[in-house]
């Protein structure tokens, strides 16, 4: 994201004892046209900046940040050579945008499922009552505005600016998804975070992180980096849960169904379309119902209701406002449009995603079978793909395994990982479209189709980038419209 209407200060303002050069704008990509620009030379996995200098110079770069010796100094720009190029793109990069998350009130959400429904539902409930921003998987959103986002978790200027661009329009609270990989590349080493959620952690992200304990000490750092004027709001039922409250440094508050907590949900009666539970807080029991289906929703409605409270709103109004809430796009997401069979479509991709929502289907199946559409990304985590299917086997009667953001692997040789951990039925369909009609097509009246890991999605990542893909919900009623629906019509 390119920098826009930048504010302009001086180096000696940003950094003491340096001269006074006029700085309009900070950037890490040399590619970027910035005059009298402050460049930061950042390593990255795969490139490193200190190698795109003089490329920054002509795009405009007047002063140049550095950890490495460099083979050519151009005497007309000023260098400063720092031991952590990060550490000190996080310090400018927040003095140059005024601190702005000191003068919000920052929800961060971490965990490895849960994400983008807790803060979702964060800024969905919020900006009822006060006007809230949202920064995650799904874009960036206030106002009316919704822009693209690259990443789960913007880089380190991005989010700065965001954050500037939210203050400037009155924007009072934001709910950030906070991944994993953001925390390793210290992206929000300089976000002052009010609240931080952690969800859950389970097999993910592997190819990055290599192991879990090196996943989780990853996202143990947004809360050992905590005070106690910052709370720390912990599922206690999950086991990485339990270890980060001897971490966390903050004001620790817990929520949990199973464990005693601080946040309960007790007596759980699910339907199709509503939920309704006892809320215990402090020995205080307040009667829940909200539109929010399936177990694992309702540790995301728990981690909602505990920041909210936390943060001061009155339970009365969280009472009121959890009975019908806004709900993310391909999270749990129903396909109704008159036809005889029930389509669910997902964004679970992990191995507890996937044993949580083939549960749910379970539980509202009765004697009707499963049938489950899913792949597994290309040039990621390979260990989850016999997990997958093993996970899949235990609960589908019919497994139709097909393309998920393939990259430059075959779909076929990830869909044989797959398969190593399916006994049962199974068949391999390339094309998602055809692999959707085709169990659409072979469903029976009552039977739940579970399409996976796309979610909202409308891209598909495959060998020359990112395709355009028609998305899992729309395919899905396109299908059930023109095969099911009109020809019904048609024999009338």
């Amino acid at each position: 994201m390119e920098q826009q209407n930048k504010p302009v200060t001086y180096l000696n303002e940003l950094l003491s004892g340096q001269p006074k050069i006029k700085i309009e704008g900070l950037f890490t990509d040399s590619r970027i046209k910035l005059e009298n620009g402050m460049f930061f030379c950042v390593k990255g996995l795969i490139n490193d900046g200190h190698t795109y200098v003089t490329d920054a110079i002509a795009n405009g770069a007047v002063c140049i940040i550095h950890s490495d010796d460099l083979t050519f100094y151009d005497k007309n720009i000023h260098y400063i050579k720092v031991e952590s190029v990060l550490d000190t793109l996080n310090d400018i990069g927040a003095k140059f945008y005024k601190y702005p998350s000191k003068n919000l009130e920052v929800f961060g959400v971490t965990g490895t499922n849960g994400k983008t429904t807790v803060a979702f539902l964060l800024k969905s409930v919020l900006n009822r009552y006060k006007k809230t921003g949202y920064i995650g998987t799904i874009n960036i959103q206030y106002d009316d505005q919704k822009i693209e986002a690259l990443h789960t978790t913007p880089d380190v200027l991005d989010l700065q600016k965001v954050l500037a661009d939210m203050l400037k329009a009155d924007v009072r609270a934001v709910a950030i998804e906070i991944s994993s990989h953001s925390l390793e590349q210290k992206r929000v080493q300089a976000l002052e975070v009010d609240y931080a959620i952690f969800t859950n952690l389970s097999h993910e992200h592997l190819d990055y992180h290599g192991t879990m304990d090196n996943y989780f000490n990853a996202k143990a750092k947004l809360f050992e980096g905590l005070t106690k004027e910052q709370v720390a709001i912990i599922n206690i039922d999950d086991e990485y849960g339990k270890t980060l409250l001897e971490r966390s440094g903050g004001t620790n508050i817990t929520y949990g169904i199973e464990s005693k907590a601080d946040y309960m949900a007790k007596d759980i009666d699910f339907s199709n379309h509503f939920t309704t539970f006892n809320l215990i807080i402090k020995e205080n029991i307040y009667p829940i119902t909200t539109n929010l289906v399936a177990k694992f929703n309702i540790y995301n409605l728990l981690a909602v209701i505990a920041a909210l409270c936390e943060s001061g709103l009155e339970i009365e109004k969280i009472v009121e406002s959890v009975k019908t809430l806004d709900q993310v796009d391909g999270r749990v997401e129903p396909i109704v449009l008159g036809q005889n069979m029930q389509i669910i479509v997902d964004y679970a991709h992990t191995p507890d995603g996937f044993e949580k929502i083939f549960k749910y289907a379970d539980e509202i199946k009765g004697d009707k079978k499963i049938i489950g559409v899913f792949g597994s990304a290309g040039e990621r985590d390979v260990l989850k793909r016999r997990m997958l299917g093993e996970i899949a086997d235990k609960y589908c009667d019919m497994i139709i395994l097909t393309e998920d953001d393939p990259r430059k692997e075959c779909v076929t040789a990830i869909a044989n990982k797959i398969a190593e951990g399916i006994s049962g039925n199974y068949v391999i369909i390339e094309n998602r479209y055809d692999a959707i009609y085709q169990a659409i097509e072979l469903a029976n009246e009552d039977d739940v189709i579970l399409l996976l890991g796309k979610g909202n999605d409308q891209y598909m990542a495959r060998v020359n980038g990112k395709e355009f893909y028609l998305g899992d919900v729309e395919i899905s009623k396109k299908i059930v419209q023109e095969y099911l629906i009109d020809q019904k019509e048609e024999e009338y």
